[in-house]
């Protein structure tokens, strides 16, 4: 059954989303203005991905008869002392992510609400991915340091990315 408790715990879970795509979007114009395109773009498709997933939710509330309640977002920082810490935070970001899917799909099972706990694993499934390919890009940060060169590598091959299959297809 989809309780109220879980239907709320849902529309938290947008404003996470939202936020989190608040952040990236923040990180994207940090790194446009910083003159790193590469990672600007990479942090564009992130700020798309969270989207993708606060409107999964949203979908899934309004597929199971239930109210999309919207909630206001802080203001996401602006401002990182360099592209690492950039990524760290987001990295540190994600982590706090997994931890709310993992609050809320331990609420589903002591709800029982089987659906929302099939729903969720996609989400707990995507965390890992997520955690591990901005842990990626920190660990690169790490090992180029203050290389110039080594960033702007980084930052070209970042640049390259593309949005997954879903996020173009919404």
């Amino acid at each position: 059954m989809f309780t109220e408790k879980v239907q709320q715990a849902m529309n938290d879970q947008i404003q996470h989303e939202i936020e989190s795509a608040y952040i990236y979007l923040s990180m994207a114009a940090y790194f446009d203005a910083e003159n790193f395109p590469g990672f600007a773009q990479w942090m564009k498709i992130q700020y798309e991905e969270e989207m993708a997933h606060a409107f999964r939710f949203y979908d899934y509330i309004n597929d199971r008869g239930g109210r999309v309640k919207l909630q206001p977002v802080d203001q996401p920082p602006v401002e990182f002392d360099s592209p690492l810490a950039a990524f760290q935070a987001a990295l540190e970001h994600e982590q706090k992510i997994t931890a709310d899917i993992d609050r809320l799909y331990a609420m589903a099972i002591d709800e029982k609400d089987y659906p929302s706990q099939t729903f969720l694993q996609w989400f707990i499934d995507e965390q890992v991915e997520e955690e591990q390919h901005v842990g990626e890009v920190v660990e690169n940060l790490k090992m180029v340091g203050d290389n110039t060169h080594a960033i702007l590598m980084l930052d070209r091959e970042l640049g390259q990315r593309q949005p997954p299959a879903e996020v173009e297809a919404e």
